[in-house]
């Protein structure tokens, strides 16, 4: 809504105009003609000052009652005054800030305009305008082109309104140009903001998904590693420090990943994998207590970092899979198979006295949504062109669980 603060400069320009009407009213010489013009001369004076103080807020409204002037003047023949060349500030105000359907009304009026003041003008009115205003010289000009003193008339008032309404209709087009241009830029600078905040959020999930893994890897351990613990005979006190060292080195271990994924996610980076590789994983495991069977089947090849963090994550996660949810006294099986790209697959008999135990069904594959270090290994294969596939089996010796994943294999 406009505040009236902001009328006050239109208003002021106004009065201005009023006054110079008024003071060029009460110069007219009231016995030269049959009655007194000094009266309507003063009421047209304040129709174009109006004019002239509405022309920014209210353009449509400011071009009106211009006509509606002008046709008092014509209707009462009023003579025509240099005031009324404040008319052109109408123009522009309705080329700059009017709509559009103003604009193309105060278009059509100046020609319309021109040819209702070369009918309606007297030639002498009109000369000694123009003589008053020091602007004889145009006229002769103009004259050049026709004899007819009615061409005169028509350039210099289309003139008049012309000019400021082609100046109007450019800042109109290089304000909206400006405006555009500012758009644009914030447009792009939420575009980043939002690339920012998806990155960070992109970060924290990478963040969630690294702590998850390596947390619940080495508490599985841990714990595993504390059950073994209670059945070991009190006097075998070093099978008990034994156990209670490899405790302490699974939680130092797990501190010394979790430091180091908090320090490289500033970076963006990954971090990456603990030098020992896929095999301290496996000897992890071993030492808390539960029989691992490990084989490898081709040439062992060197990853580029990116997919040595993916190949040791996933397999950190299915033996973390493994330990809480297989049964203790059956072996965890670990393949490794390098063929063309590595194919890591960790098998363990389901302890089917566990609440999370499902019923099975022969090669029935994992639903989605179940298990969010499925999802995280998933995504993680995904990322690099790998896939994973999960199924539960029913199987003699025991209701199987059987994670398989594929990274493919690229030279560094």
């Amino acid at each position: 809504m406009t505040s009236w603060r902001q009328w006050v400069p239109d208003i002021s320009v106004g009065v201005f105009v009023f006054l110079i009407g008024v003071l060029e009213a009460l110069n007219i010489d009231p016995f030269r003609y049959e009655s007194d013009p000094r009266p309507p001369a003063i009421l047209i004076s304040l129709g174009i000052a109006t004019a002239v103080a509405l022309c920014r807020h209210l353009p449509g409204a400011a071009l009106a009652l211009v006509w509606a002037v002008c046709a008092l003047q014509v209707g009462t023949g009023s003579q025509l005054l240099m005031v009324e060349l404040a008319i052109g500030i109408v123009a522009f105000g309705a080329a700059r800030w009017g709509s559009a359907a103003t604009v193309w009304l105060s278009a059509l009026s100046i020609p319309a305009a021109a040819v209702i003041s070369v009918y309606w003008l007297d030639p002498d009115v009109f000369y000694r305008a123009l003589e008053t205003a020091g602007f004889r010289s145009l006229v002769d000009t103009t004259s050049r082109f026709s004899d007819r003193w009615q061409i005169s008339a028509a350039i210099l008032g289309m003139s008049v309104l012309g000019v400021p309404w082609l100046a109007g209709l450019t800042l109109r087009f290089s304000s909206r140009a400006s405006q555009s241009r500012a758009s644009q830029v914030t447009a792009e600078a939420q575009r980043d903001q939002a690339e920012e905040i998806a990155q960070l959020r992109d970060e924290q999930t990478r963040l969630a998904r690294d702590v998850h893994d390596v947390v619940g890897h080495s508490l599985a351990v841990i714990l595993a590693q504390a059950e073994s613990a209670q059945y070991l005979e009190d006097a075998d006190t070093t099978a008990l420090k034994q156990t209670m060292a490899n405790i302490a080195t699974s939680a130092r271990t797990s501190l010394q990943d979790v430091r180091q994924v908090l320090t490289t996610t500033g970076g963006g980076t990954a971090p990456p994998a603990r030098t020992a590789g896929l095999d301290s994983l496996v000897d992890g495991v071993r030492a808390s207590g539960h029989e691992v069977r490990s084989t490898e089947v081709g040439t062992p090849q060197p990853l580029p970092p990116e997919l040595e963090v993916v190949a040791f994550r996933v397999l950190q996660e299915m033996l973390t899979n493994a330990i809480k949810h297989g049964q203790r006294d059956q072996p965890v099986l670990v393949e490794r198979h390098w063929e063309g790209e590595l194919r890591i697959e960790v098998r363990n008999v389901i302890d089917s006295s566990g609440t999370e135990t499902q019923p099975l069904v022969m090669a029935e594959p994992v639903p989605e949504h179940q298990g969010q270090g499925l999802d995280g290994m998933r995504r993680r294969l995904e990322s690099v062109g790998g896939r994973l596939d999960v199924r539960r089996r029913a199987e003699a010796g025991g209701p199987t669980f059987t994670a398989t994943a594929w990274v493919p294999v690229r030279s560094r």
